[in-house]
């Protein structure tokens, strides 16, 4: 949904009510992923996609309806189903999908005090988890902040306990209450990409750290290096500092991926110390298998265990025979994409 937040506040500052179509579930060679969604506003106009076209007509079809009645339905199709080899479906894969009327077109008082708070933390990027009621009829729906504020109808305790797990595990999924199903859909907050030390190879990985969607932050406490490196793209944040100076103004949890590249064993176990004890996604540190080999010792006799030092990928990065910094940069972010789509 998070992708197709223009569109979302458009068609709802227009009063065009719509349908949302999301994928709840997938089987197989699925097209797209759980979480993908479909709008379709009365006069059929279309934004995104729940299978790259597979099933978009049957979709469509269902939905519309849905948008007066207001009523959610759920729609499966799979290779053994007629319908779905007659729209397309017949890559070997199945998806479950649920269709609903958007809920910024619901009227009760609940559902609008959901849909206002979403789209204020959507649009301040402000994380938080959208449970959608697996019902054949009126949908309700509930959301979940980090910090257990919950809005919504009838919240159980465990169900917002369930929500915050959801949230942690980075993956959206269905759940179920007290025999009620539900779909959590996870809205992270954008992730933060931790640059300790201001280099050649900073320069490019800020660059594709934007065009991937991070907030890129470069710390280095070395003037010469955050004043005089150029950086083609400017990062979000620059720090003349040392890392522990800055890094607990961060929220280090699994939304935050970490790249310690100074070559300066003062900076980067300034930084590997707090990080290594944080909850941050991905920790990864520069230096041939000898520095890392340094680096275990000296973080060892720091009273690290083998389990925490085992978090730092090292050497950083995929293995795509990189020498440039260009590459080596390319390398790491691709090594970055890896772990955040371990999770989705």
């Amino acid at each position: 949904m998070k992708e197709l937040l223009a569109t979302i506040n458009d068609w709802t500052t227009e009063n065009k009510p719509f349908a949302i179509a999301t994928v709840i579930k997938t089987w197989g060679a699925s097209p797209r992923p759980v979480g993908s969604a479909l709008l379709v506003s009365e006069e059929m106009e279309m934004a995104g996609s729940v299978s790259g076209g597979c099933v978009e007509g049957a979709v469509v079809k269902a939905s519309l309806p849905l948008i007066t009645s207001g009523e959610g339905q759920q729609l499966d199709f799979g290779i053994t189903d007629d319908e779905a080899w007659g729209v397309g479906l017949s890559c070997g894969g199945k998806v479950q999908v649920y269709a609903e009327r958007f809920l910024a077109f619901d009227k009760r008082p609940a559902e609008q005090m959901v849909w206002q708070r979403l789209q204020e933390n959507l649009n301040s990027n402000q994380p938080c988890v959208l449970l959608t009621r697996l019902v054949e009829g009126e949908s309700q729906h509930l959301l979940i902040m980090p910090d257990r504020t919950a809005l919504g109808q009838q919240i159980p305790n465990n169900l917002i306990s369930e929500g915050i797990r959801v949230y942690r595990e980075r993956k959206n999924q269905i759940i179920e209450n007290e025999g009620v199903r539900y779909f959590a859909q996870v809205f992270p907050r954008r992730s933060q990409l931790l640059i300790i030390g201001a280099a050649h190879i900073t320069v490019d990985l800020v660059t594709l750290g934007k065009m991937y969607g991070f907030e890129t932050i470069v710390i280095d406490p070395r003037g010469i290096f955050t004043n005089k490196t150029q950086f083609e793209t400017a990062p979000d944040e620059l720090h003349e500092k040392y890392p522990e100076e800055v890094l607990s103004n961060y929220t280090l949890d699994a939304y935050t991926y970490a790249v310690v590249l100074s070559h300066d064993p003062k900076i980067d176990d300034n930084a590997l110390h707090i990080l290594l004890k944080s909850d941050v996604g991905y920790i990864g540190a520069l230096g041939s298998r000898k520095t890392q080999a340094k680096r275990v010792a000296r973080l060892t006799e720091a009273g690290f265990s083998e389990e925490e030092i085992g978090r730092i990928h090292s050497p950083v990065g995929v293995d795509i025979k990189a020498k440039t910094p260009k590459e080596i940069a390319l390398s790491i972010m691709g090594e970055l994409i890896l772990t955040q789509n371990a999770y989705k």
